[in-house]
């Protein structure tokens, strides 16, 4: 039996196709901003960067557009050749993914274009932007998020969302803890940074509960992964694309959670989110020889390696060696770690699980 011969030229006539559009959808976007410029370059005084300032209002449209570009993006390409099953998603399903894509690259743009402006706030001390340069600048920014976000979301694959998923939690956070009113926060424990009425602990809430919405988007394209896994052999459970999907699911409803109820709201409920996303990933660790069942060897060394990694610190937090917070900081920091060595292995495991089925039908 002979495969069908694939056509050489679809994929990069698609790439091509999607460069093209994201090329004509930036100078659309450059020209808008070109107008939102000329309208911000009349207001008198306007510094680089600062509460109002060039740069704040930059970020705001910068976040807008990247709202509008990643989800006429993720919309878009559901049904282009790889991500056709997409289509196949519950309303429900699509829209809560569709969120958190969207959310994710809004507030990227957000604090990627502060942080530019940050720069170049401190590199020219007192300067003002005249009406020539709000136009320039404006149109610059716009432009260029419009293109990046647009071509982000419509590239979207497991191994990317886990990457941009890490990306996320780690800027937010971060930007957290450099604004945050309590320079002394980390003495008490990690969620305090969520605990003031400011934009800082609006950004890590957000930045929780946003993280959130894309795990469960994460876990969607994860189980669409592991399906083909099973008929082929690499994966020995049926029900192993469902039971991680599942909880996956439950790791982003938690962790979202975490964000949505501070610990200043209501400890329980804060705690209660927080240890369920520990649980979830501790099943995952701990069950994977069984849910995980034909995965490589090495996959599994490196699972124990981050349950006993986990262990280790729970025995450094409880003796006193470091505090809660640096206890927390290595919980995340494992967690996100081992998504992005499962990612690896499953697509290590989809590309064989490929070449097996190609050579058997060729």
């Amino acid at each position: 039996m002979t495969a069908q011969a694939a056509d050489p030229g679809s994929a990069p006539a698609q790439t091509i196709g999607l460069e093209s559009l994201a090329i004509y959808i930036a100078l659309a976007t450059g020209a808008v901003g070109a107008i939102v410029g000329i309208v911000v370059g009349f207001i008198p005084n306007l510094p680089l960067f600062g509460d109002l300032s060039f740069g704040s209002i930059a970020a705001l449209a910068a976040g807008v557009v990247a709202a509008a570009a990643s989800g006429v993006a993720y919309w878009r390409v559901r049904a282009m050749p790889g991500q056709e099953w997409r289509l196949a998603l519950s309303p429900f399903v699509f829209s809560v993914n569709a969120v958190g894509v969207v959310l994710v690259h809004s507030v990227l743009a957000v604090l990627s274009v502060l942080a530019a402006f940050l720069v170049l706030g401190r590199g020219f001390i007192g300067l003002t932007v005249v009406p020539f340069w709000s136009i320039t600048l404006m149109a610059v920014v716009l432009g260029l998020t419009a293109y990046v976000v647009y071509l982000s979301a419509s590239r979207l694959t497991t191994l990317r969302m886990s990457s941009l998923l890490m990306g996320f939690v780690t800027i937010g956070t971060l930007t957290a803890m450099v604004t945050t009113p309590d320079p002394d926060w980390w003495k008490i424990h990690f969620s305090h940074l969520g605990t003031f009425w400011s934009l800082s602990s609006l950004t890590f809430n957000g930045t929780l509960v946003a993280g959130g919405l894309l795990v469960t988007a994460f876990a969607v394209y994860v189980a669409n992964d592991m399906r083909p896994l099973v008929p082929a052999g690499r994966l020995e459970r049926a029900n192993s694309p469902k039971t991680v999907a599942t909880l996956f699911v439950v790791m982003g409803i938690m962790l979202a959670g975490v964000g949505l109820v501070p610990v200043n709201v209501s400890l329980l409920i804060h705690n209660l989110s927080a240890s369920g996303m520990a649980v979830m990933y501790l099943v995952l660790l701990i069950g994977g020889p069984w849910i995980l069942r034909g995965m490589p060897r090495a996959y599994f060394l490196a699972s124990w390696v981050f349950l006993g990694s986990l262990l280790a610190s729970l025995v450094l937090f409880i003796t006193g060696f470091f505090g809660l917070t640096a206890f927390e900081i290595i919980v995340f920091a494992l967690i996100f770690g081992w998504i992005s060595v499962f990612i690896r292995f499953l697509g290590v495991a989809g590309q064989n699980a490929s070449a097996t089925a190609s050579s058997v039908v060729s």
